[in-house]
């Protein structure tokens, strides 16, 4: 390995694009401003109701008539869906906000399916899975009102040929 000291100088950052009129108090109002906004977006607060209600049922499910262990993949699942919206909230590019969109998709379909199996197997009241699937449903449509208004102007392409 050759580590030349050439590159040593300060020519590596440009300068001239520095913003010489930038506040960190300003910029941490705007960072703070934004946490809020993301935090009371419906969508993600629908999200947090989906894990709450999820952790509460699957404590109802017995461990030893849990052979394939419903209740681990229900909370992962359920789990995925907050992080996902804050990271697509977070990227802003359409590309990253859809890639975010199908993984909370993927995640909310495979929950609700989890509920059928449940009432099947009898592992939770039936009562208990019919209120999570119904958050599931208004989540869904929370889910189509947020995607509709990704700005697909907005977007670096990534030369995958998606979301195009």
């Amino acid at each position: 390995m050759n580590f030349d000291d050439e590159d040593d100088d300060d020519n590596f950052m440009d300068w001239d694009g520095f913003d010489e009129d930038y506040d960190p108090q300003e910029a941490r109002a705007e960072m703070e401003a934004e946490n809020r906004r993301i935090k009371n977006l419906p969508i993600l607060r629908k999200a947090n109701e989906l894990m709450e209600l999820t952790q509460a049922i699957v404590e109802t499910i017995n461990k030893e008539e849990d052979v394939l262990m419903m209740h681990e993949q229900m909370l992962a699942n359920a789990m995925m869906l907050a992080p996902k919206i804050v990271g697509a909230e977070g990227g802003d590019l359409y590309t990253l906000r859809m890639e975010n969109a199908v993984i909370i998709k993927m995640h909310a379909r495979e929950l609700l399916a989890q509920t059928s199996y449940c009432k099947a197997e009898k592992l939770a009241q039936t009562a208990y899975l019919n209120v999570l699937r119904e958050e599931i449903e208004q989540f869904r449509l929370l889910f189509v009102e947020w995607v509709n208004n990704f700005d697909k102007d907005n977007d670096a392409p990534d030369d995958w040929g998606l979301f195009y």
